[in-house]
């Protein structure tokens, strides 16, 4: 009796069945894809570091060699001597973080004045500020070194403070969204307490903003850190930057460009980038999504 009664109460009780999670073959042509495209950024970066451990013979040799026959970290010595390296990396790095602050500054307050301030017409600057992202930079190329000349600002560091100063329009934009998915009652909070705009913006919208800010930090830096043109056009030799000796340092006596340790420079020159990503990239990537919630 005992017996059939154990079996009666064991048929009644659900079987625990364990779930597994079928491997669709979407996902995995998801996978392969995604494979495929890390690749590919990957690739060149991988060529660049074997190129700079080569010899400047057998990185003009073919058939190509993909591995040097004898590693050469000679040609990293070389790059850090045949120009004064430290003394432009300095002038990249402060001038890059001078901008990347002004930046972070103007465009936030620009940010969360069109998503807190009261305005009559402030949808039509924001969508004013936008079009102007769709001016090619080459427009302004002209105008702008011909007002810097004659402002005598030119040889200086003046038009990217300027930039700063003034912020730009992804980076508004940016803000801009990020703030309007910020919670209201903490705003009406603080208005209660009698806390100002400006003291509101900067005690509670910026400490909660640091993925918004990290995310436009990098991309602020990273304009000026590899940029190569406007640094050839409106500085002199002696405060220009470190993109520009990479393009213009590295010759033999005969004048002559020394290929692998440039590549070597560049490798370098792009480390800090690559730290500062892997370090904050989940605050690049929450900035970037966050800007879109809400509108």
């Amino acid at each position: 009796m005992s017996t059939s009664r154990a079996l009666s109460y064991s048929a009644v009780q659900p079987r625990k069945t364990r779930l597994v999670r079928p491997r669709t073959v979407s996902t995995v042509i998801g996978y392969a894809v995604l494979i495929v495209f890390c690749a590919l950024f990957i690739l060149p970066v991988v060529w660049l570091f074997i190129t700079s451990l080569k010899d400047e013979t057998e990185y003009a040799a073919w058939p190509i060699h993909w591995w040097p026959n004898e590693v050469q970290l000679v040609n990293y010595w070389l790059a850090v001597t045949m120009i004064p390296f430290a003394k432009y990396l300095w002038n990249s790095l402060a001038l890059a973080s001078i901008h990347t602050v002004l930046v972070q500054f103007s465009s936030a307050l620009a940010g969360f004045a069109f998503a807190r301030l009261p305005g009559k017409h402030k949808q039509f600057l924001f969508t004013l500020i936008l079009a102007t992202m769709m001016v090619p930079a080459v427009v302004t190329i002209i105008p702008q070194f011909v007002i810097y000349g004659q402002i005598g600002l030119v040889g200086t560091w003046w038009p990217w403070i300027l930039w700063g100063l003034v912020g730009q329009p992804f980076h508004i934009f940016l803000f801009r969204q990020f703030f309007a998915s910020i919670p209201v009652e903490l705003e009406e909070a603080a208005e209660v307490d009698g806390c100002s705009p400006f003291r509101i913006f900067w005690q509670i919208f910026v400490p909660n903003s640091w993925g918004a800010i990290a995310a436009s930090s990098i991309f602020s830096f990273q304009w000026v850190w590899g940029d190569w043109f406007f640094p050839i056009i409106l500085l002199s030799e002696d405060n220009t930057t470190l993109a520009v000796k990479l393009a213009t340092g590295y010759l033999n006596p005969h004048g002559v460009r020394l290929v692998t340790p440039q590549v070597a420079a560049t490798m370098i020159y792009i480390l800090p980038l690559i730290i500062v990503f892997f370090f904050a990239q989940k605050h690049i990537i929450q900035g970037i999504v966050t800007t879109g919630i809400k509108g």
